[in-house]
């Protein structure tokens, strides 16, 4: 039941993007007063849209936290179902790889328009107020006040009972707790850049499948295409800095694509290709760890501003709306007391969220290197079939990160013990095998054949003793 004190409770949310927009949302449906500050435009008004616009791939987690706030059906009606990995070997020959059951999917979002659904969400309660063009200057968790600076230029203060952090991977807010005691801060930048190119429409049609999430591993480079409601493909190329500094020229982008992604080329087309691979540079990717996400009862941190993973987990935004669920939660539970939810929710979330940023930095190894391997496709065989046999004891790491809510840390544990036990019983049987196949070659070997191995045995230490060949065998002495 909500504390008769709840209406006089004022929160700032910093940051309007996705985790931003839908922390408001949540905080709102509690009848805090809530004012979002973001520092760029409406993007519902917006010209031109800056920002990353890397495809989303919406799964279990981020759909609860949705269907929370009312808007699961509404978001998920505007995604595209991708129920496998498509491979795309440097051959041309393409396999997948299910990410489930047939049931199991997950949807292609565009960030833009997801972005867009969950402001004009927010902006419908009545108790919130949406500041665009407002970037945060200062923030004093202490005092509970944040500055900020509109498009009069004039600097305002804001005094607030909760500072909700939600201003991306470089966010402010966390600038000023790192200042703090004991708060623990680290930043990884992989040597790894990114690229967004496209695939159009063919005559009207997808150029390829589009329940698929394509990928070109290439052990070093890796490119994959996410299918967008017009019928188009966003691709992204992903590879190593110095290699796309090694690419000055429109036929070293073609003979490159030609070398590692042939099949390709028809489907972007050389004359685009490019063009879009030279208007924009290739762009970074962080990984951020912090400890505690909170500051006393005053602030708190959600979303990339508390751990900026990399993408290749596709759990980026998924985790970020994890939180705000996690957080809702804990509100129930704590009965909307902030001194007590605040630590709860670092205590808790932390283990999980450090978690998938480790399974994102390792999952991007397997899917630009292990994917075409038959040895990788060979465990993910076993992996389905034990979760046939055991739905409930076993599951495949993929599907206890995408299709569960099993805490991320918890899903590392158990995808660890599974290893074990799979590899234990692979060099199990296959011990049952070499000695079943050497019983029945000793059992059905005549005793003529034994002979000559043994004899053979004294011809080769004859050899080794005298350092030549006799004409006359050792065997006949």
């Amino acid at each position: 039941m909500d504390s008769p004190d709840i209406q006089t409770k004022k929160i700032a949310v910093i940051g309007g993007g996705l985790v931003g927009s839908l922390s408001a949302c949540f905080l709102a449906q509690r009848n805090f007063q809530v004012d979002v500050y973001e520092a760029r435009e409406d993007i519902r008004v917006a010209k031109f849209a800056r920002g990353r616009s890397i495809n989303l791939a919406l799964s279990y987690r981020g759909r609860q936290a949705l269907k929370a706030i009312g808007l699961e059906d509404q978001i998920v009606s505007q995604g595209i179902p991708m129920r496998a990995r498509m491979i795309h070997s440097l051959s041309g020959k393409k396999s997948t790889i299910p990410y489930g059951t047939k049931s199991q999917y997950i949807l292609s979002i565009s960030r833009e328009n997801l972005n867009k659904d969950l402001l004009t969400a927010v902006e419908k309660f009545p108790n919130v107020k949406v500041h665009f063009g407002h970037r945060l200057l200062k923030c004093n968790p202490e005092q509970g006040t944040v500055t900020v600076l509109g498009s009069d230029k004039v600097p305002k203060d804001v005094t607030c009972d909760l500072i909700v952090g939600c201003d991306g991977a470089f966010s402010t807010v966390r600038s000023y707790l790192m200042k703090k005691p004991r708060f623990d801060y680290s930043q990884q930048y992989i040597p790894h850049g990114y690229m967004e190119l496209t695939i159009p429409p063919k005559d009207g049609h997808y150029a390829m499948e589009p329940n698929y999430l394509h990928i070109w591993p290439r052990n070093t480079f890796m490119m994959i295409a996410l299918p967008n409601t017009n019928k188009s493909f966003t691709c992204t190329l992903f590879m190593p800095f110095e290699d796309f500094e090694q690419l000055l020229t429109g036929s070293d982008v073609l003979n490159f694509f030609q070398n590692y992604f042939p099949d390709s080329i028809p489907l972007i087309g050389e004359k685009a290709l490019v063009q879009d691979f030279f208007l924009l540079p290739p762009q970074p990717m962080i990984s951020v760890k912090c400890s505690p996400f909170h500051f006393k009862s005053h602030c708190v941190l959600m979303g990339d501003a508390a751990h900026a993973i990399v993408p290749f987990f596709g759990q980026g935004m998924n985790a970020g709306f994890e939180d705000c669920l996690v957080f809702d939660e804990l509100m129930d539970k704590f009965n909307n007391d902030l001194s007590m939810c605040l630590p709860e929710f670092s205590r808790f979330r932390i283990p999980d969220d450090h978690a998938i940023s480790d399974l994102s930095m390792y999952n991007y190894i397997e899917m630009r290197a292990h994917v075409n391997s038959r040895w990788f496709m060979f465990q993910k065989t076993i992996e389905r079939f034990l979760h046939a046999v055991m739905p409930s004891t076993f599951i495949p790491l993929y599907s206890m990160v995408t299709f569960s809510r099993i805490r991320y840390h918890e899903a590392v544990l158990r995808w660890r013990w599974q290893k074990k036990v799979i590899n234990k019983g692979l060099c199990f049987f296959g011990s049952l095998m070499a000695i079943g196949s050497t019983y029945l070659l000793v059992h059905y070997m005549s005793l003529r054949p034994l002979g000559d191995l043994r004899r053979l045995w004294i011809w080769i230490t004859h050899f080794q003793n005298t350092g030549h060949v006799s004409l006359q065998t050792p065997w006949n002495h």
